[in-house]
């Protein structure tokens, strides 16, 4: 299947590390930047309107988060809350959009291209909570909770994702523990060692279940902080003599047409790179019993994300060198593929 490149949508001032799509509002929420390094690049969270111009899908900035010296390197998205991981930390924001009331929004002053504040506001990046309007659309932005989620030598989170109510979330870094907290307090729940070495992704299911993968080649399922089973994924594919493969990526699927169906899906990439790179895999398990259901190749290109639409019907895989490719879930059948950037892939699959 040839490669199609799609148009691109908006260029950040930054690299950019993070992508959530908010199906309520329709925003497009990218993040990243240049870190605590003194490089100029700066690091933020930007909040992106999408529309349909002459018939192409566009996005102009409604909203800029500074962030100060902190990029942020993963997020996830539960309503209108935001979970930042920057370095070591998780941060929590939350952003309200409406639609504003009377006169539009004046321009800033400032000639560059950018979001549009109230008259007389500071700038966005410089004010907790600063408003920001936009073609009609006011956006609000605030700092909530924060607290440091990983202690290794080399801090950093790797992974956040939020519980199927909101009430929780979980982080995992390089120092292998996975931790609890609760929303909005961040107050710690639960902390167990689940890996020897970095945390590389977690899941958790709707019935409580945790999904962790990490650098020591192995994936566990567990209930709080118990042990259920670990994943063995070439029970049902391909055997290799000598390439060791590790999990890269672990995300829970709906089955479509079964409401208490449940689907999980993993990657494997070869756990070191070689001149010939052998192919990445794509696991599908069952989410009761977590045997495996089905194995195919996503090609030669080492996968670095992957996702699943909120139906359950289609997955997406990101790459490092930046392509894009979307399966079908129930039969890992290749759809998609293009040259777009992969930082992540959520974008894709609303």
């Amino acid at each position: 299947m040839g490669r199609r490149r799609a148009p691109e949508l908006y260029r950040a001032p930054f690299p950019l590390y993070a992508l959530q799509v908010d199906p309520s509002t329709g925003l497009l929420i990218a993040a990243g930047g240049g870190g605590a390094a003194k490089t100029g690049i700066k690091n933020g969270v930007h909040f992106l309107q999408l529309e349909r111009i002459n018939g192409r899908l566009s996005a102009s900035l409604l909203h800029s988060h500074d962030t100060e010296t902190r990029a942020t390197m993963n997020l996830a998205l539960a309503g209108d809350i935001l979970a930042a991981g920057q370095d070591a930390h998780c941060q929590l924001l939350r952003f309200q959009a409406h639609q504003q009331q009377g006169n539009k929004a004046e321009k800033a002053g400032s000639k560059e291209q950018g979001p549009r504040q109230r008259k007389g506001a500071a700038p966005a990046e410089k004010k907790c909570g600063a408003e920001t309007q936009h073609e009609g659309l006011e956006l609000r932005v605030e700092n909530l909770q924060a607290v440091q989620t990983d202690f290794s030598s080399d801090p950093l989170q790797k992974v956040v994702c939020f519980n199927h109510d909101t009430t929780l979330l979980a982080t995992g870094g390089t120092d292998g523990y996975v931790r609890v907290w609760k929303v909005p307090s961040l107050e710690k729940v639960l902390e167990f060692k689940a890996h020897e070495g970095e945390i590389e992704d977690l899941a958790l299911g709707p019935d409580g279940k945790l999904v962790t993968v990490g650098r020591d080649l192995k994936a566990s399922v567990w209930q709080k902080d118990q042990l259920v089973t670990q994943l063995h994924w070439q029970e049902n594919g391909p055997t290799f003599s000598s390439t060791p493969y590790r999990y890269q990526a672990c995300r829970f699927g709906q089955v479509p047409d079964q409401p208490a169906g449940l689907r999980l899906f993993t990657v494997q990439i070869p756990h070191k790179r070689l001149r010939q790179p052998p192919p990445c895999y794509l696991t599908a398990w069952d989410g009761s019993n977590f045997l495996p259901l089905r194995t195919k190749s996503c090609g030669h290109e080492v996968v670095s994300c992957l996702d699943v639409s909120e139906s359950g019907t289609f997955l997406g895989l990101g790459t490092v060198t930046g392509s894009v490719a979307i399966y079908i879930a129930f039969s890992l059948q290749g759809v998609f593929l293009c040259g777009s950037c992969s930082c992540c892939v959520s974008g894709l699959l609303l």
